[in-house]
């Protein structure tokens, strides 16, 4: 599927709909579809991939996988996805492995892990037997041990990194594994990226993170691991940002860190950017009446006559409380409690005068003297 064909779903939004919203992408490949995507309507992205595929000259060891199943051709292949399969037969013709790679591939019952994986088989020349009903990994050996696997020989695509789980049920079935990694997850160029991803998460200057691959979300939270924040990054993915995984596989490390992310009915990029556009409409975007006219809060932005304000995080803080008070006088008290930051009145009182100097009309707070502030409706 090409890009435009991935991100047909999502065209009727408009290239507003994502303005004053910060998104964070953790993505390698495939990240400037998304980042183009996102861009086209309207949204602020910030790029740090957690890994990169490595370049396939890099990958010394696929030949070497690639011959030992030649060698002892499988009773069953499981494809796990369409990149790796395409890129496995690339690498083999390239070595004139090609043809003897298809003889002993169309002998095989071949299992795909969903609909992408079966056409990029498809496109090989070959044909599978079985589909994973929700494109899991596990899936696909649950229908593999359910048929027996005892003494049978069963080849197993890796997808960047080895799921150790899933080759152990094998081979407690009584099966002889073989796997063959047609690409491998490395740390990035210009690695320094990711740690300042975090940092903006932890800080809550991003609305959104997308993670499109497990390894990706499993290096994103080891980084934050060695950089000392792990419980600010996740405080602030369970709580004010929000983190959105392509699909289950994805989304499972997150989970298991205590993180719920939103993930799209259909595992694809294009439900991705959908779900991101209809997630943020329907929940952070704030639409407010005042004596001044209408007023709406989008991620970080005040708009106000089409002006637009990008407010810090403090700032955003308190502007977002004297909203939720339609108009009722907040005390400085009240608005302390939602500065935790805050030791003192002085720094309410410097975070209220960077508010203002914000906001694309000041006079939408009003000081009411000896009392606090309101919200001017």
């Amino acid at each position: 599927m090409n890009a435009a064909d991935d991100t047909s779903g999502v065209t009727e939004f408009s290239n507003d709909q994502l303005s004053g919203f910060r998104i964070g992408v953790t993505s390698d490949r495939r990240s400037d579809d998304l980042i183009a995507a996102l861009e086209r309507r309207g949204a602020q992205v910030m790029h740090a991939p957690a890994l990169r595929i490595a370049p396939v000259e890099e990958d010394v060891d696929l030949l070497a996988d690639t011959r030992a199943i030649l060698e002892t051709p499988p009773d069953v292949l499981v494809v796990t996805t369409a990149y790796g399969m395409r890129r496995w037969s690339e690498a083999a013709d390239a070595a004139g492995l090609g043809d003897a790679l298809t003889d002993v591939l169309q002998a095989a019952r071949i299992f795909v892990r969903g609909p992408k994986a079966r056409g990029a088989v498809r496109a090989a020349g070959l044909d599978d037997v079985g589909i994973a009903h929700d494109e899991r990994t596990a899936s696909v050996i649950d229908m593999l041990l359910d048929e027996g696997v005892e003494g049978r020989t069963v080849a197993v695509q890796l997808h960047g990194y080895t799921d150790g789980q899933q080759l152990e049920r094998l081979r407690a079935g009584g099966a002889r594994v073989l796997t063959v990694e047609p690409y491998r997850w490395v740390k990035p160029d210009g690695a320094e990226r990711l740690p300042r991803l975090i940092d903006a998460v932890c800080a809550r200057n991003l609305d959104v993170v997308t993670f499109t691959s497990a390894p990706a979300v499993d290096a994103f939270l080891t980084s934050a691991i060695e950089q000392g924040v792990i419980d600010q990054l996740l405080d602030a993915l369970r709580t004010d940002v929000v983190a959105a995984a392509v699909g289950p596989v994805t989304a499972g490390p997150l989970e298991a860190a205590g993180v719920t992310p939103i993930i799209p009915e259909r595992f694809r990029m294009g439900a991705l950017i959908r779900l991101v556009c209809e997630h943020l409409a329907l929940h952070q975007v704030t639409e407010l009446s005042t004596a001044l006219g209408p007023v709406q809060i989008r991620g970080r932005s005040v708009v106000f006559e089409g002006r637009a304000g990008q407010l810090a995080p403090a700032p955003l803080a308190l502007f977002r409380a004297l909203a939720a008070s339609t108009g009722a006088v907040l005390t400085r008290k009240d608005l302390m409690a939602h500065l935790p930051e805050a030791q003192n009145e002085h720094a309410l009182d410097m975070a209220m005068s960077r508010l203002r100097a914000s906001l694309p009309e000041p006079r939408l707070v009003a000081t009411v003297v000896k009392r606090g502030y309101r919200l001017n409706v």
